[in-house]
């Protein structure tokens, strides 16, 4: 019988570098949230994939930013405090500039942890091929990773390369979940996520990052039906009335698209319900913070 192997891996980088997308491409299912927008993923969202005797165990992390919130800090605090618990860690950067500051962080994180290390460079569809080999020993330079393993998650490229390497590097041990997991994440968190996306894609940006949702009701009738019942927060009463827009028109958009990607997800049918109230600078409450599930302990 072949030896299992197993690993928990940690997908880290800046903001916007297509982590979240990653991580879906390489379960095949989405279950992470994905935008355009920086800070869209805000908590750490475990995937797993397992192919015969391989089990990995991904978890889909914040970008590493400057923080400007308390919200902020608590999402650098989930970053640093995977890193720190996991087998592997997939670096993911864009495929031109300098590391800034909040890589360089990482990257130090890294040495003193020494840890194994997938540098990941991300949107190769982006540049000529010459500049991708500049790219590769720049950035070699900096660290001595395991692997560079060069992706286009848009053209979905280089994907499989990837999971070969992933196999190699993944220790011998045990499968940690059932072979047919997909997430840790209860329902009620992947439905919130999926209305918070639709937030996200069709509001201009300094309202997004100020929006929580809250499901307060998951029913299932006999039928089979599920009804939902989400609370949408935002931090001003001007933002509430954008989110609702003339004649309940956006609110309609958001909830209609975000149904559609429930059902599907949840193979059901669902009739959903949402309502927008406003909770002040919620992003710099603790309580709030708590309460929406996103606070996290070192």
């Amino acid at each position: 019988m072949e030896q299992t192997k197993s690993a928990f891996v940690a997908i880290v980088g800046k903001a916007n570098v297509g982590k979240s997308s990653l991580l879906n491409l390489l379960l095949g299912e989405k279950i992470a949230i994905v935008s355009s927008k920086p800070q869209t993923t805000r908590t750490k969202i475990m995937g797993v994939w397992t192919e015969g005797a391989l089990q990995l165990v991904f978890l889909d992390t914040p970008g590493f930013h400057r923080p400007k919130t308390k919200l902020s800090e608590h999402m650098n605090r989930a970053v640093t405090s995977s890193i720190g618990d996991v087998d592997l860690v997939i670096f993911v950067v864009e495929p031109k500039g300098k590391p800034n500051e909040e890589e360089l962080t990482l990257i130090e994180t890294f040495r003193k942890k020494k840890l194994p290390v997938i540098l990941v460079i991300n949107k190769i569809d982006l540049i000529e091929k010459e500049e991708l080999l500049l790219r590769i020993r720049e950035l070699a330079d900096d660290y001595d990773y395991l692997a560079v393993v060069p992706v286009s998650v848009l053209e979905q490229k280089g994907i499989e390369e990837l999971k070969k390497v992933l196999k190699e590097a993944a220790p011998e041990g045990p499968h940690y979940f059932p072979d047919d997991t997909l997430t840790d994440q209860p329902e009620r968190t992947i439905v919130s996520e999926i209305l918070r996306e639709k937030i996200l894609r069709n509001m201009r940006d300094e309202i997004p990052h100020g929006t929580a949702v809250s499901i307060e009701k998951m029913k299932e009738r006999e039928n089979g039906m599920l009804d939902i019942e989400a609370v949408i927060y935002c931090e001003k009463e001007s933002h509430k009335g954008m989110i609702i827009g003339k004649g309940g028109t956006m609110l309609k958009k958001i909830a209609s698209e975000a149904r559609a990607d429930m059902e599907a997800f949840l193979d059901t049918k669902i009739n959903l319900k949402c309502w927008v109230k406003v909770k002040d600078d919620w992003r710099n409450n603790e309580t709030m913070i708590k309460n929406f599930g996103l606070r996290f302990e070192n």
